[in-house]
């Protein structure tokens, strides 16, 4: 059994049920911040050319709206939870160490420590995955 495997078997026997209310609720956080940044697509515009990503700041807006969008709405549903959280992992990263945290690392500063704790969140969904109230357990389960 390699390393991926391994992992995801501990994920699914160490996973409690709140934590599927966690998943839902992050998974709710991540589609409304897609459609945030959809209604307001010149902040988050200047937001990625503040990076200096000139060429590709179009791509990038849409992939960030995107990801956030139907991402968000699978990890609420309990469904692909760890693709869902993997594609997640490049815009936190660089929203927690490129753009957040040039504006300070204070307690006021909330936008970093949303990041952050989405960050951590995602990471822990991509290890434990799904859980037992999901659709990939549904699936599975009913899968005759």
């Amino acid at each position: 059994m390699n390393v991926v495997h391994r992992i995801e078997r501990w994920g699914e026997t160490h996973h409690p049920a709140w934590l599927d209310m966690v998943r839902i609720a992050l998974g709710v956080l991540l589609f409304v911040k897609g459609i945030s940044f959809i209604s307001d697509t010149s902040r988050l515009a200047q937001l990625v050319n503040g990076l200096h990503f000139d060429l590709w700041s179009v791509m990038a807006v849409h992939y960030v709206a995107f990801v956030h969008i139907f991402g968000g709405f699978l990890i609420t549903m309990g469904c692909l939870t760890r693709l869902a959280c993997i594609l997640q992992l490049p815009i936190l990263l660089v929203a927690v160490f490129f753009v957040n945290l040039r504006m300070g690392f204070s307690y006021f500063n909330s936008e970093l420590w949303l990041s952050v704790v989405t960050l951590l969140l995602v990471i822990v969904f991509t290890v434990a995955g799904s859980g037992k109230f999901s659709m990939d357990e549904w699936l599975r389960t009913h899968n005759h």
